[in-house]
């Protein structure tokens, strides 16, 4: 298995490096490329544009093709990434590295979360709709699920902030509960209970998609595993059903859902973005959105550099998992 990771490692880097090239080569040629955040400055005149192109290494030497001096600047840029550097965020006056660090675990704080929620609610409901097929509990996640699939997250969370923030939630005596409609706390210091209250929207918004397509695989794939042979002979043997259920059904059904929760994380990335600019969430979903909206392009690739690893070493997890609930998988 070591060894496995190790060369599913290695085998990354070739394709991180492609990718990387493919986001330079179509940042790079943008409207506005490079230039992009100033040339939003009205004021700016033709000889300022010139002088950016010459400081910023744009314009390639003479007898040099454009396409060639495209690939030299590349790989200035990942020179500079190797060592740490991945450039200057023209929208936040800051190392593009301190701009992500400062807003990235809020936004692993929010993912987790969502994840987790989405795991344990989704798994529990596909595996009571397995376990009672076609009863009415099965039909209501049923109508849960394919709601959850075909509904927009943007419309979604902004019925959450109308519904439990604005209009709040009825209690008996009177009492209503209002949950905080945005941002990530109310005060200047840490306040746990506080920044739980304001990541219960948030997390509801964004755990819902996958919530619902973990719980409709779950079953699926729980009564497929249900009807096979070694589970009736299991029951014939007299174990008790709830060790029939998680013991011998639970770890071969997860095999197929592994593989979703690999697949659904870039849609939940994605989501991200949406969830932390309705919200107003300070994570790297909103530092996405006003990036792109001020064409801050050293900032977009090292986002988008960020991600593609992430959903990497996500794949690279689900083939891990793969082996340990199913030993007759074999990385040789």
């Amino acid at each position: 298995m070591l060894n496995y990771v190790v060369r599913r490692s290695v085998q990354a880097i070739p394709l991180l490096i492609l990718i990387s090239m493919i986001l330079f080569v179509i940042i790079n040629n943008a409207p506005g490329g490079a230039l992009a955040p100033y040339l939003q400055n009205p004021h700016i005149t033709p000889a300022d544009i010139h002088r950016l192109e010459v400081n910023l290494g744009l314009i390639p030497p003479k007898g040099v093709p454009g396409w060639a001096w495209t690939i030299v600047r590349y790989f200035r840029w990942l020179g500079l990434v190797l060592h740490g550097d991945l450039g200057w965020s023209t929208s936040n006056a800051e190392p593009v590295t301190r701009a992500i660090g400062e807003r990235f675990w809020a936004t692993f704080e929010l993912m987790g979360t969502s994840i987790v929620v989405a795991l344990i609610v989704g798994l529990t409901f596909g595996i009571f709709s397995a376990v009672l097929p076609y009863s009415v509990w099965d039909y209501i996640v049923t109508t849960f699920a394919f709601f959850g699939q075909s509904m927009p997250i943007f419309w979604f969370a902004l019925m959450l902030q109308l519904g439990l923030a604005v209009h709040g939630i009825p209690l008996l005596g009177g009492y209503m509960i209002q949950l905080p409609s945005a941002g990530i706390s109310s005060y200047d210091t840490f306040n746990l209970g506080d920044r739980l209250e304001h990541l219960v929207l948030p997390t509801i918004a964004l755990s819902f998609l996958s919530l619902a397509l973990y719980s409709r695989f779950t079953r699926s794939s729980m009564l497929e595993v249900l009807s096979a042979d070694y589970i009736r002979t299991a029951a014939a043997k007299g174990l008790p059903f709830h060790t029939i259920l998680l013991k011998h059904g639970l770890k071969n059904a997860l095999i197929p859902v592994v593989t979703i929760v690999a697949i659904s994380l870039p849609s939940l990335i994605a989501g991200a973005v949406v969830t932390e600019t309705i919200f107003a969430w300070p994570g790297m979903g909103r530092l996405f959105i006003n990036a792109l909206q001020q064409g801050d392009m050293a900032l977009l690739m090292g986002y988008l550099c960020m991600v593609s690893v992430l959903v990497i070493f996500c794949n690279l997890l689900a083939d891990v998992a793969y082996a340990w609930l199913d030993p007759r998988v074999k990385y040789d």
